[in-house]
């Protein structure tokens, strides 16, 4: 027996590259201007490149956001395929027929 589905799979690892604020905001600034190129990314809040860079490559490597590469710089967007498919898993997961179990009022 598997011990988890595909679908519990991708949703922890489209949560896991959600999981820091730096990344929301810059899955925002994409969402808002389509793509972008990472030096302009970086403009938008005071954080190092280095570390912008591996925010970058969690959600790249979650499928969030795909880059193309013009040397010197990289223009990322929104994966747009991939971005459906989290919002579907995040919906159903948070919907309320997942909710089975009464409500537990602890303490």
């Amino acid at each position: 027996m598997v011990p988890y589905s595909d679908d519990q799979v991708k949703l922890a690892r489209f949560a896991k590259a959600m999981g820091h604020p730096a990344r929301i905001k810059i899955l925002e600034i994409l969402s808002d201007r389509g793509c972008c190129y990472s030096g302009n990314i970086a403009d938008e809040f005071p954080i190092a490149l280095s570390t912008l860079s591996q925010h970058l490559k969690e959600l790249k490597s979650a499928g969030l956001i795909q880059g193309e590469i013009n040397p010197p710089f990289i223009k990322y967007c929104i994966n747009k395929e991939n971005w459906k498919e989290a919002k579907n898993l995040y919906d159903i997961f948070l919907s309320d027929k997942s909710l089975k179990a009464t409500v537990c009022n602890v303490g």
